[in-house]
């Protein structure tokens, strides 16, 4: 087992837009190492959100990946041989992780003709609180209330 946990590493801010959430982005959607790919690949949605909305891509972003936080989950805990799901406050960087992760789920998941297209609409939907990711993080929010009677067993 790990003594303590591990440091995390610093992420250098995107090249454009100068946006550390941006660069987590092109983190996520990197495979296999191809970062130039992944980075051309976030500009190009990042394009495609300022000629369909007509305003900032970088606003839309930032607003899209607030509305998706969730801020409480559910996280197993052990009493006496039951298992119960108690409410948890997600911690700020869990936030944007499982924000960008449900984003981009949401994004693969649509029929669509490439990627740099379903992200943009994603991205866009989840800006104005509707699409999958939002139904996604609704969800959480559900399970959590509906656990609230287990919440004095914080971790």
């Amino acid at each position: 087992m790990r003594r303590g946990s591990p440091q995390p590493r610093p992420v250098q801010p995107d090249l454009r837009y100068n946006n550390l959430n941006l660069q987590t982005m092109i983190k996520h959607i990197m495979e296999r190492g191809k970062r130039s790919l992944a980075t051309r690949l976030v500009y190009q949605t990042l394009d495609l959100i300022q000629e369909r909305t007509q305003k900032s891509p970088i606003e839309v972003f930032d607003t899209a990946l607030k509305n998706v936080s969730p801020a409480m989950e559910v996280r197993p805990r052990r009493v006496g041989g039951a298992t119960y799901q108690v409410p948890m406050e997600v911690p700020a960087d869990r936030r944007v992780t499982l924000a960008l992760r449900w984003i981009l789920e949401s994004a693969r998941a649509r029929s669509g003709k490439s990627l740099p297209d379903k992200l943009a609409s994603e991205l866009i939907e989840a800006s104005t609180e509707t699409g999958n990711a939002i139904r996604k993080r609704d969800e959480t929010h559900k399970m959590a209330e509906a656990n609230r009677a287990f919440s004095h067993y914080r971790i």
